[in-house]
C-alpha cells in the first residue's frame, strides 16, 4: 500500500514539472515594454523610462534638481556651487574669477508666507535694500516673465560697484527669491549700463528661462 502511495506521488509530482516546463518553454519571461513618453530636462534634453517600474533617470548635469523647495533647472555655463551665505538660502552658485574685487553670484532663498500674511507682503518684508536698511518701496517694483513663469522684479542695491536684482516667484505656501549680484563694477552709476546684460544678471536670466516647478518633498 505504502509502494503504491509513493507511486501516485511521483506520478503527480512528475505531472506537475511537466506543466511548468511546457508553461515556460510557451510562455517565456517578456521584457517589460515601457511607454515611449519622455521627460524633458532644463536644459532641452530628454530622457526616457528606463528599469522594471519604468521610471525617469534623473536629469543630468547641468541640471540641478532641488526636491526640498520643489524645483529644477539649468546651472549657467562657467558657475559653479557656492557657499550658503545665510539661513534662508537653499542654493548658491558663482562665476570663478581672476579678481577678487569683480565677482558673479547667483543666490536662491525660500521664504515661508505665514499664516497671516500674503505673497506680496513677504516679498515686502525680505526685499531690504542693503545700505539702508529699509524695505524698497514697492513703487519701484517690475515684473516679467521667463520661462513659463512671471516673477516680481526688485532692484535691492544700486551703490558702490554693487548691483543686486532679486527676482521673486510667489507660490501658494512660499516665495523663492532668485538673486543676481554683480560686484566690481566701476561704471556703475553710468546711466548707458546695461544692468541685464552683467554676467549674473544675464545669467540669472537664463536660469529663471528653464525653471521647473513641481511639488515639495514631503510635503502633503
Amino acid at each position: 500500500m505504502k509502494s503504491l502511495l509513493l507511486g501516485i506521488a511521483s506520478i503527480v509530482l512528475l505531472g506537475f514539472g511537466g506543466l511548468v516546463y511546457r508553461n515556460a518553454v510557451e510562455h517565456p519571461l517578456q521584457p517589460i515594454a515601457c511607454p515611449e513618453d519622455a521627460r524633458l530636462c532644463p536644459d532641452g534634453t530628454s530622457i526616457a523610462r528606463t528599469g522594471p517600474s519604468c521610471t525617469f533617470a534623473p536629469c543630468l548635469p547641468p541640471n540641478v534638481s532641488l526636491a526640498n523647495v520643489g524645483i529644477t533647472f539649468a546651472v549657467p555655463p562657467g558657475f559653479s556651487d557656492a557657499a550658503l551665505p545665510d539661513v534662508a538660502s537653499v542654493a548658491a552658485y558663482e562665476l570663478p574669477s581672476d579678481s577678487a574685487i569683480s565677482t558673479a553670484n547667483i543666490i536662491i532663498r525660500r521664504f515661508a508666507i505665514a499664516a497671516s500674511s500674503t505673497a506680496l507682503a513677504t516679498i515686502q518684508q525680505t526685499a531690504i535694500n542693503q545700505v539702508s536698511g529699509l524695505p524698497v518701496s514697492a513703487i519701484s517694483y517690475s515684473s516679467t516673465v521667463l520661462g513659463t513663469h512671471r516673477f516680481t522684479i526688485v532692484s535691492v542695491e544700486r551703490f558702490e560697484g554693487v548691483a543686486d536684482t532679486a527676482y521673486y516667484l510667489a507660490r501658494n505656501a512660499d516665495v523663492l527669491r532668485f538673486d543676481a549680484i554683480d560686484r566690481g563694477i566701476t561704471n556703475l552709476m553710468d546711466s548707458t549700463v546695461d544692468i541685464a546684460a552683467l554676467p549674473a544678471h544675464a545669467a540669472l536670466r537664463t536660469l529663471l528661462s528653464t525653471l521647473q516647478v513641481g511639488s515639495v518633498a514631503g510635503a502633503e
